[in-house]
């Protein structure tokens, strides 16, 4: 709005107190090698050192803001903007693989992940996931099981996951083991999940998000499939933790007929905190009508 008042972020407010907090430290050095005042000489390191310590603080703040705020080809991708601000990496497992399957039929969603690894803490009872998407579909409404796939190869024992934090478009779910995982020990599950009416037509996204406290992941894929209304186009984004998401690959239809398109995104040893984009383009009924009539 023209006229309205904007006040200085946190970061900036931090990086003038750094500046004058260095000025500061300097002029008096200058004059404790002057005076040969013990007192004003330390009194100067002190401030450099916190002009550095404030300096380091703020670039951490504004790469972390930078990063909440990933916007692709013009749209912002709000999903992954939430996400960020509340990602945690989990640091109690090692995740070797993730399989990712995503169904969208119009406005719906369906979702049927698994992950697999193992544990390295001496005891851990939950595994944590985010559940992302364009529009939010309140928890308490959200069609999602999970299943300990160890315990249960059958899937006889579907586990109601715990929402972990604030709903939105981006949800922290955690999944209970169905008994407490021990140091080295093997585990394997799955979360399938139905959101309807979250997709947008036009320029949509689905996000993959991968917060894992470990450097690399030994094997990543994702399969996407489209029923009704097909893409025209659909690009693979990478975005880390910090800096501006990257363009990997424009992906093709491994399998496609009149109204049923299946994509397959494969990658070995990637990086375990990243988040990948998956941008495509769908015309509405509507919209794919009206340019016909023009």
């Amino acid at each position: 709005m023209r006229g309205a008042l904007r006040y200085p972020s946190m970061s900036s407010i931090q990086e003038t107190l750094a500046s004058w907090a260095t000025i500061l430290g300097a002029v008096l050095s200058v004059i404790s090698a002057l005076q040969s005042s013990v007192a004003l000489t330390g009194t100067g390191i002190l401030l450099v050192g916190a002009s550095i310590a404030f300096g380091v603080y703020a670039r951490r703040e504004r790469l972390a803001i930078d990063s909440a705020s990933v916007t692709i080809e013009g749209k912002s991708i709000d999903a992954l903007n939430m996400a960020n601000l509340r990602r945690r990496a989990n640091k109690s497992l090692v995740i070797q693989e993730v399989h990712h399957e995503a169904r969208i039929d119009g406005e719906d969603l369906s979702i049927a992940w698994r992950y697999s690894g193992y544990c390295r803490a001496d005891r851990e009872s939950v595994i944590e996931f985010s559940v992302d998407a364009e529009s939010a579909v309140p928890f308490d409404q959200l069609d999602c099981s999970a299943y300990d796939l160890v315990r249960d190869p059958c899937k006889s024992h579907p586990i109601r996951p715990l929402l972990i934090g604030p709903d939105g478009i981006s949800k922290k779910i955690a999944v209970p083991f169905i008994e407490p995982l021990t140091a080295s020990q093997p585990f394997s599950v799955s979360l399938e999940c139905h959101l309807p009416g979250c997709m947008k037509a036009d320029i949509g996204y689905y996000t993959s998000t991968l917060s894992f406290g470990q450097d690399h992941l030994r094997r990543y894929s994702a399969r996407l499939i489209f029923a009704g209304t097909l893409p025209n186009w659909l690009r693979v984004y990478q975005c880390p933790d910090f800096g501006p998401p990257k363009l990997l690959k424009n992906l093709v239809p491994s399998l496609q007929e009149s109204e049923f398109a299946e994509y397959v995104d494969i990658a070995e040893d990637i990086e375990a905190q990243l988040a990948r984009v998956y941008l495509f383009r769908r015309f509405s009924p509507h919209g794919a009508q009206k340019k016909m009539v023009t």
